[in-house]
């Protein structure tokens, strides 16, 4: 059997993980609950555990929170690691780490028109940046960066959930408000996010539910959920058009995220795309930007191959 890589998208919640050979086509793909582990070395090890035939050479994870070294700790789950470490417990000859929005800023230029839902109008400017956020456990930012003379993309990872909030209507100030008194400085992924909507819905209407049965009830025509989840999109536009301004991002815009598919079909009846422009005086640059949700399951797994092709040749 050719020499493959392990691939693995860590979120807060769950983990996407798989094998790949040279041509990046990702196989033996499985979904784990984090909950169902104690730690990575774990998990990682029932699944390699449960694979015929030569074991993995390299790996590539792409995990929610910032890499800066070798030492790593993910933001919304207490896990860390020691990237050498865990290397040699897998037994793998190279492993890569990078953030998760980092890992699907490699693989957007790569998907398909399947694997994406466009919100409103706009156009890709080649060679120009192009932007990556949105909202599952966190929220997640990374920017791709041209090198024209190359033909190519450098990928800059963000950390844009941990800025703070602010509001410019008054139920967007009352929901700040509420906020500052529940948690004390309010950043963007304390509302966008999975854990902000189910924080947004309460506050809206005095109602707990989870966020898949917020999303799947407004998907049903629900009047309650529906307003929670379009003053969450509307806070979204807003949001990615702040981060748009910041890096000029008129090679487009793809929000991804767990939180971000599933509320895809919502977006188009929702305020997102007016809240995205309306940046006086840039309305007119935003108007011109494609806004893309990306709807592929496994986008987090397709930036990790792309990466994890060039680690594979090299060994």
């Amino acid at each position: 059997m050719p020499p493959t890589i392990l691939l693995a998208d860590i979120g807060g919640t769950t983990t996407r993980i798989a094998r790949a050979g040279l041509d990046g086509a990702a196989f033996d793909v499985r979904v784990e609950p984090n909950d169902g582990y104690g730690s990575l070395e774990e998990m990682f090890g029932a699944y390699l555990g449960s694979l015929s035939g030569e074991r993995p050479r390299a790996g590539v994870l792409a995990i929610a929170g910032p890499v800066d070294g070798d030492d790593v700790r993910m933001t919304n789950r207490a896990w860390s690691f020691r990237r050498p470490a865990l290397a040699s417990a897998l037994g793998l000859d190279a492993l890569a780490v990078l953030n998760d929005f980092a890992a699907l800023a490699h693989g957007v230029r790569s998907l398909g028109r399947s694997d994406l839902i466009q919100v409103g109008v706009g156009h890709a400017k080649e060679g120009a940046p192009i932007l990556v956020c949105g909202p599952g456990t966190g929220l997640g930012t990374a920017t791709l960066i041209p090198h024209p003379e190359k033909k190519s993309y450098e990928v800059l990872p963000g950390e844009g959930g941990h800025v703070r909030l602010g509001a410019v209507t008054a139920d967007e100030a009352r929901i700040v408000a509420h906020l500052v008194r529940e948690l004390g400085p309010v950043s963007v992924e304390h509302v966008l996010s999975g854990p902000g909507l189910v924080r947004l819905h309460r506050i809206l209407s005095g109602e707990t539910a989870t966020s898949h049965a917020i999303i799947q009830s407004a998907l049903g025509g629900h009047a309650r959920e529906l307003e929670s989840c379009h003053v969450f999109l509307r806070l979204l536009g807003r949001i990615t058009g702040d981060y748009c301004l910041l890096v000029r991002a008129l090679g487009g815009v793809f929000i991804a995220g767990g939180v971000g598919a599933a509320m895809a079909p919502l977006f188009a009846a929702s305020p997102f795309r007016k809240a995205f422009e309306e940046h006086p005086p840039y309305h007119e640059h935003l108007a011109s930007i494609t806004v893309q949700v990306v709807v592929h399951p496994t986008p987090g797994l397709v930036g990790a191959a792309a990466v994890g092709r060039r680690l594979l040749a090299a060994l």
